[in-house]
């Protein structure tokens, strides 16, 4: 899948960004990867865990395209920072949605077309087959 190349950009804040204004809960992907995404008026926001700290801590993703760079954790609303459990995680139809709009994603860069291929990190590991086999 091609992805357009945004222009990067510094890694801001997460609590700058509300996706989920409306209330839509992050809910679990079963992929260690892109471990939360939230459907917000039919885009899907995701969530990318990066190497940290050889990269800023997530990537938030809106159907595929870069947002930002997010330099701390996040309150999960409906995810693993709710109060009184945890939003229902995707159904196999949704992860697999979800997994196809981020494929080719999973190593740092590759929003930009130049996947990181340090060897300090383990970005080199984050392949399409590697996240489609740990979230199924």
């Amino acid at each position: 899948m091609a992805h357009e190349r945004p222009a990067p950009g510094p890694a801001v804040p997460a609590r700058h960004l509300r996706p989920a204004a409306d209330g839509t809960p992050w809910r679990p992907t079963g992929s260690g990867v892109f471990p939360h995404a939230a459907l917000v008026d039919g885009t899907w926001w995701v969530l990318r865990l990066d190497d940290f700290p050889e990269h800023p801590l997530h990537t938030l993703f809106a159907d595929g395209r870069r947002v930002a760079d997010l330099d701390d954790d996040l309150p999960l609303r409906g995810g693993r920072e709710a109060e009184g459990g945890t939003a229902p995680a995707l159904t196999a139809a949704e992860r697999t949605a979800v997994l196809g709009l981020m494929a080719e994603l999973g190593p740092y860069g590759a929003e930009y077309g130049t996947p990181c291929a340090g060897d300090w990190c383990t970005c080199e590991l984050l392949t399409d087959a590697y996240v489609l086999g740990e979230a199924g």
